[in-house]
């Protein structure tokens, strides 16, 4: 279970980056919280410290020194951990590459929806003598996402207001057959990890939005370099300062209370199974996140 997890203010808002992102620079008195879960060790230690005078946690999605593969990181634990705090909203941001000639490298994208094509990661946190299934048609938290776009135009940022984000295994890149694949279904860009977290984020009834921050052209574009690694770090380097102006931004203008989704009810009518038959290990493995379903309270 989560350890010792007390703070004096809540913390409703977190984010979580990838790729080229190891700490917050704008993240004032940050401490680190090292979270216990059923599922495991988050990320790395959870930071909590003050922007835009609010409370806000932050974790490393590939943990301190990018040692985690896509594959191998634990979103389950991370949004565990994240609820475990009170956490309420989820911003993301992470590295992807453009499947479009009008979405360059260096630009934003704030995605609104997601194809899966990952087999070895599990997504969810049900299971165990409980099954749940939760609306994911719009995977997007429609308040935050909108607050992404405002800020990232605030700042200046090259905004691209919607997206479709395929997920990949990974930690290879594409190659060129499937990267025209991708292009033929209607994706704007391509990724390796926040599918999972947007699918956890949900079941954990936690609002999320993703700015993807584009680096290359993926392989499909004839007129461009493949995609490599020293290309990749140096578009991250680019994106670095402005995407954590826009995420600074986003957490200043998210309203205090959730009004206008319905993220934060969406287990209300999602669990199928009888409330009698869910064995009582499930029951407090999972209490953090069903607790007021199962009580009753809800």
């Amino acid at each position: 279970m989560s350890r010792g997890v007390r703070e004096a203010r809540p913390v409703r808002k977190a984010i979580i980056a990838g790729s080229g992102f190891y700490q917050f620079a704008g993240l004032e008195e940050p401490r680190e919280l090292r979270i216990e879960t059923p599922f495991g060790d988050p990320s790395g230690p959870i930071v909590v410290g003050n922007l835009a005078e609010q409370q806000v946690a932050f974790v490393a999605r590939h943990g301190a020194g990018h040692r985690l593969i896509p594959s191998e990181i634990n979103h389950r634990a991370n949004i565990f951990a994240l609820k475990s705090l009170g956490v309420e909203r989820i911003l993301s941001a992470s590295a992807v590459g453009s499947m479009r000639e009008e979405i360059r490298p260096r630009d934003v994208v704030v995605i609104d929806q997601f194809i899966d094509r990952c087999a070895h990661r599990p997504a969810t946190f049900f299971g165990d003598g409980v099954a749940a299934h939760v609306a994911f048609a719009d995977p997007v938290c429609p308040e935050c996402r909108e607050v992404l776009v405002r800020s990232g135009r605030a700042v200046g940022a090259a905004v691209h207001e919607t997206g479709t984000y395929v997920c990949i295994e990974g930690p290879a890149f594409s190659t060129r057959a499937e990267s025209r694949l991708y292009r033929s279904w209607g994706v704007d860009v391509i990724g390796m990890t926040n599918l999972q977290e947007a699918k956890l984020a949900r079941e954990a009834e936690i609002c999320y939005a993703t700015l993807a921050l584009v680096t290359d052209y993926d392989c499909w574009h004839d007129d461009e370099e493949d995609v490599s690694v020293e290309a990749v770090l140096e578009n991250l380097r680019a994106n670095r300062e402005i995407a954590g102006r826009v995420l600074g931004a986003a957490v200043a203008a998210l309203p205090v209370r959730r009004e206008n989704c319905g993220c934060g009810d969406a287990l209300r009518d999602a669990i199928i199974t009888s409330r009698e038959t869910i064995p009582d290990t499930t029951r407090r493995r999972l209490h953090v996140i069903l607790g007021r379903h199962l009580d009753g309270t809800s």
